[in-house]
């Protein structure tokens, strides 16, 4: 980090010998290892924080981008739902136009279900008459 060799800390604790004293200079070591490693301790929660932060950045970026990819798809769906109802009102006049030519909205049910009931017995009474 520093780039300091062993001959420059032989110096400095040297030159921290000579200034503070025999005496001093254990308690002196300890607190300056005390600070050191709070630094450390410091600067390490700093750079786990930008890195959580950078992550956090990197999936905001990941996430535009699938929506932006989600896009088409989305349209797609607008399109169908549009074509769609589109359907269900061409089919709705389709039967309100059934309604009017038949006569009454009772009437044009009991006459489509009548022509219905008798295609369905006259295919039973085929199967009856063949087997």
């Amino acid at each position: 980090m520093f780039d300091i060799g062993f001959w420059e800390l032989m110096l400095i604790g040297l030159v921290a010998l000579v200034v503070v004293g025999p005496e001093r200079l254990p308690k002196l070591a300890f607190t300056a290892g005390k600070w050191l490693g709070k630094g450390r301790s410091v600067l390490n929660a700093v750079k786990s924080e930008i890195d959580k932060e950078i992550k956090a950045e990197e999936l905001k970026q990941i996430l535009e981008k699938q929506k932006q990819q989600l896009n088409p798809f989305e349209e797609v769906i607008e399109e169908t739902t549009a074509s769609v109802r589109e359907m269900k009102e061409e089919v709705h006049g389709s039967v309100r136009q059934g309604e009017k030519a038949f006569g009454s909205e009772g009437d044009s049910y009991s006459r489509f279900g009548d022509s219905a009931e008798v295609a369905g017995k006259q295919k039973d009474d085929n199967r009856q008459q063949s087997g």
